[in-house]
């Protein structure tokens, strides 16, 4: 571990009244994060010193840097971007707070997008509380890919060998079936193959489709979205030389543990794919943004009000999405230089 490369991990508070703030903290409370973690916190300091001491940690030390430029190996960097004071109320919900979540995240895009940071892990925000006139998308995943210029993107829940994407994300149930279409779904299904080889190392990944109607339609009986649309789009897929299977009906698919043979399920709808996903694997799964030409994570828990301010949150999660999104950066780096021009590598290692 000493030998590996330490690398700038930059991570937006979140919503301050929530428990994005005490899991961060308590997190880097691991002096061995360290090694292969330089942390740099967007948000303000006295939201940090107001949790350590509500956590009752005499010893944790921290610093306040102006640019992340200044940012200091084995420290715990704080970047404040508000200047007004917004007042800390666990459990509460808060427009300023909404926008003081906003400033942060906003804040650690810019740098991601000047170079200062290596990757980027996002802390929970309130979706309701954060919209403004400069924030008008329904969640991280769609604010991103805007300021990444990216058209199509892919939510990806991930934890171990389970993962798991959607193909309409933060969208109204009833107007799901709309949203789906033939070449929506080979799109999401090229992503997460791409990020399958890519971010995680696997050259010829297997991919479960899941049908939109319960047991898959019963072919036809129960609706014709997976005879219409969601069948086509996996012949498209296998056209194009990728493992794809499917539809399979959600409740079998996940209660006979199916997803354990293959290396990415892609679900039809948000709560389709989150739901199994958190009851298997709460508190180590982590939010990925696959798709982007930056590395993005999350932990997979929201703002979770009702522990805020007790001490109670568990950091696993939080710790993961770090651990996630330096993997999946060392991967990509990887990944890059073996499908790079041999002659390149010859060339650039004769220099």
């Amino acid at each position: 571990m000493e030998n590996r490369e330490i690398l700038r991990v930059g991570i937006s508070i979140g919503d301050i009244n929530g428990i994005s703030p005490e899991v961060i903290v308590k997190t880097f409370q691991d002096k061995r994060m360290y090694d292969r973690v330089t942390p740099i916190i967007y948000g303000h300091v006295d939201v940090i010193k107001k949790t350590k001491a509500n956590l009752g940690l005499t010893e944790f030390q921290y610093s306040t840097i102006q640019d992340a430029e200044d940012c200091a190996k084995k420290k715990f960097n704080i970047i404040n971007v508000w200047s007004t004071p917004i007042e800390m109320k666990p459990g509460e919900l808060s427009p300023e707070a909404g926008h003081g979540a906003y400033l942060a995240l906003k804040a650690a895009v810019e740098d991601l997008a000047s170079n200062k940071l290596d990757v980027l892990v996002t802390g929970p925000i309130n979706k309701d509380l954060i919209q403004s006139d400069d924030f008008k998308f329904p969640g991280h995943t769609e604010f991103l890919a805007n300021m990444a210029n990216v058209e199509d993107h892919l939510m990806l829940l991930v934890s171990e060998d389970l993962r798991v994407g959607v193909v309409t994300g933060h969208v109204a149930l009833k107007e799901v079936s709309a949203a789906l279409s033939k070449e929506k779904i080979l799109s999401k299904i090229q992503i997460l193959h791409d990020s399958l080889q890519r971010d995680f190392g696997l050259n010829h990944p297997k991919i479960a489709v899941l049908g939109l109607n319960p047991h898959a339609g019963d072919n036809g009986l129960l609706g014709e979205e997976e005879k219409e649309i969601i069948i086509p789009a996996i012949r498209m897929a296998e056209e194009k030389n990728m493992y794809v299977y499917g539809p399979f009906g959600a409740d079998g698919f996940f209660g006979s543990a199916a997803y354990k043979s293959f290396d990415g399920v892609l679900a039809m709808y948000h709560d389709q794919g989150l739901v199994p996903f958190k009851a298997l694997a709460f508190n180590t799964g982590v939010n990925f943004t696959a798709g982007l030409p930056i590395v993005r994570t999350s932990p997979d828990h929201g703002t979770a009000y009702d522990l805020a301010g007790t001490g109670q949150a568990n950091p696993h999660s939080m710790r993961q999405a770090i651990f996630a999104a330096i993997d999946i950066y060392e991967q990509r780096r990887n990944y890059k230089e073996m499908t790079a021009n041999p002659l390149q590598i010859r060339v650039r290692t004769k220099e």
